[in-house]
């Protein structure tokens, strides 16, 4: 029980990464405030993980929604030890169809709602000493050609991580930050369906993308994750770590 006892948010934890973070948190002994969008899912993943979860829903590009979050999970749990920010909008974006809104709701729910959901839980965070862990992704160092909102509000949120690190080690509380590769989430298999893949397109990723044969699992993060917030990890803070297939810094994939 890695996480006995210790409360944690985890944004975007009705699927994917957040979803497999909430399990492995509550598995670890762990109450979770499981947040999303979707009622159905939400309703689901506490179900399945019982009386030491509870649901909020709440639209992150609400500007309010910050200090929601963390009130339900004083008014569920009576104390704050740990966020997630794992929650994002993975919108197609080039500078030839950039407009100002959807840049603005890019970084409202990726960037600017992790940054207050932290402001809203930080006097718990301090009284606790606790850990946040902000899920960002290696296209934060420059991105895919058609993912310019979204590489640009994770560079953001790993300049976040850092500057919160650096000005609040001596408040005791913690912040690590994931820049995580391609993984195989249940949104992805459908967001590549609806770009024209065949139903079998994880089983055919190509060495260049994936060496192992397969994508990253949401547990693998999930499994990294329980480190970081745990006591396990302390008293480091301010790590950024890739979590990729291959090493991201002097890459040079082949070219096809």
């Amino acid at each position: 029980m890695r996480l006995k006892n210790k409360v944690i948010i985890v944004t975007g934890s009705t699927t994917g990464i957040g979803r497999a973070i909430a399990q492995r948190c509550v598995a670890e002994g762990a109450r979770v405030l499981v947040h999303g969008r979707n009622e159905k899912e939400g309703k689901a993943v506490v179900f399945a993980l019982g009386a030491n979860a509870a649901l909020h829903l709440d639209d992150l590009a609400d500007p309010q929604s910050a200090r929601r979050i963390a009130d339900a999970a004083m008014a569920a749990f009576g104390r704050i030890d740990c966020v997630v920010n794992n929650a994002a909008i993975v919108p197609r974006t080039t500078i030839h169809t950039a407009t100002v809104d959807a840049f603005d709701h890019t970084m409202a729910v990726n960037v600017r709602t992790p940054l207050f959901l932290i402001q809203a839980a930080f006097a718990q965070l301090k009284a606790n000493h606790g850990s946040v862990l902000n899920i960002g992704s290696i296209n934060a160092h420059s991105g895919e050609p058609t993912f310019l909102h979204y590489a640009v509000s994770k560079g953001a949120l790993q300049t976040l991580s850092r500057n919160l690190a650096n000005a609040h080690g001596t408040d005791l509380v913690r912040f690590t930050h994931f820049n995580v590769g391609w993984v195989l989430t249940d949104n992805e298999y459908e967001k590549q369906i609806s770009e024209g893949q065949p139903r079998d397109w994880p089983d055919k990723i190509p060495a260049s993308y994936a060496p192992s044969g397969k994508l990253i699992a949401p547990e693998t993060i999930a499994a990294a994750a329980v480190y970081w917030l745990s006591d396990e990890s302390k008293p480091i803070t301010g790590t950024v770590l890739e979590l990729e297939q291959f090493s991201v810094y002097g890459r040079n994939p082949a070219k096809t």
